[in-house]
């Protein structure tokens, strides 16, 4: 039997359940002869993967995938591609339908898809759904999904809020389900967090479109990459406030920390990379939602690069620093996006710009800058 040259894949995901279900229901009727591949992975901690294979009719076929390594989303990566590998050498599938579940993100599904998809598999698209409506009570949500049932390994120490908030930015496609519940801000809420993406109702016909107008990996992990994501920008509407704040000083290690709690629930979500006076090489992330904030290394700044290290950094990593360079600090910066109804702008400026070097502390340099009192050790260095 002859293998399929290109199966078309596209990814659909999101944690709200209804309206993920209600995106695949419509591509599957809508796409003749389209399929559906959804691992459920509720029980995994009873060593159960459930694998499902259904069309516009139904179901099809119903099996169970082997865990592996005590990891529901290990068992997904290694079950996936054979099963779509299948349905390719088949030949009569138009359309392959992953449906990931509730806690599954798109960027490693997509990942593994395009790196051992041994070129019959062609990710087309990544669709996150989402009902308008539940879009701040999940990024407000700071819950540990092992506690929601949602933990996708004993090890899985992420929350319902910085899951659904990465969900949501990785895709470069919303469809945006009918809520009679979803009021003018909601609808402002998502258009601020991720502004770029293209929201489709999942009713459209611009659905198809979108699951068939391709899709590329290498873009969408830079644009999550900390050194040059494509992070909003300033706005405000219906009563929500999008705040950029970007500043040049570094951080005072210690007052910064100090302003932590304070920070990281000013707003449902913030996001972007900032610089401490102590680690002046280092570029920092900051990533924060339903009142977690993640903070860690992203790598060092271009500006603490040598000449000859610069050929081996990725072409649009080496653009964001253009167009972002500074003639005394290259590309280090403060740079970070807070969004959020009833955003306090002036407060928020006010806090984080009182966290940076004072004219003092600044002049001497960063020589002496790294005897500040070094308070993200145990945050930044974990032992």
């Amino acid at each position: 039997m002859q293998h399929a040259r290109h199966l078309p894949v596209v990814i659909v995901a999101g944690i709200h359940t209804d309206a993920r279900t209600e995106v695949v229901d419509r591509l599957l009727a809508a796409v003749p002869g389209s399929v559906a591949l959804h691992h459920d992975l509720a029980r995994a901690a009873d060593g159960r993967v459930l694998r499902r294979l259904r069309d516009a009719t139904g179901t099809l076929t119903e099996g169970e995938a082997p865990l592996v390594n005590d990891c529901a989303c290990c068992a997904l990566r290694e079950d996936l591609v054979p099963e779509l590998e299948r349905l390719a050498d088949g030949g009569l599938t138009r359309l392959a339908v992953v449906e990931l579940w509730d806690s599954v993100e798109p960027k490693a599904m997509a990942e593994v898809i395009t790196a051992h998809g041994g070129g019959r598999l062609d990710l087309t698209g990544v669709i996150t759904a989402v009902d308008p409506a539940l879009v701040l009570p999940c990024l407000a949500n700071g819950d540990d999904l092992a506690d929601v049932g949602l933990a996708a390994a004993p090890t899985d120490g992420r929350t319902v809020g910085d899951t659904w908030a990465r969900q949501l930015e990785y895709a470069p496609v919303l469809a945006v389900v009918d809520s009679h519940e979803a009021d003018a801000s909601d609808h402002a809420l998502l258009a601020q967090l991720h502004p770029t993406a293209r929201r489709v109702p999942a009713g459209s016909p611009d659905l198809v479109r979108a699951a068939f107008a391709g899709f590329d990996v290498e873009a969408a992990a830079a644009a999550q990459h900390p050194a040059c994501a494509l992070l909003p920008h300033d706005a405000e509407e219906a009563g929500v406030a999008t705040l950029v704040w970007h500043r040049r000083r570094p951080f005072h290690p210690e007052r910064l920390y100090r302003a932590l709690e304070d920070l990281s629930c000013a707003a449902a979500r913030s996001r972007g990379r900032f610089w401490l006076a102590d680690r002046p090489d280092t570029l920092l992330s900051w990533d924060a939602a339903g009142g977690a904030l993640c903070m860690e290394s992203a790598g060092p700044w271009l500006a603490a690069l040598p000449d000859a290290a610069w050929d081996l950094v990725p072409p649009v990593r080496r653009a964001a620093a253009a167009l972002d360079w500074h003639p005394e600090h290259g590309d280090c910066c403060q740079h970070l996006v807070f969004t959020s109804p009833g955003l306090d702008r002036e407060g928020l400026e006010h806090l984080l710009d009182s966290c940076l070097l004072t004219d003092e502390e600044y002049t001497p340099g960063p020589e002496a800058w790294q005897h500040l009192p070094p308070a993200f050790d145990t945050l930044l260095d974990p032992t």
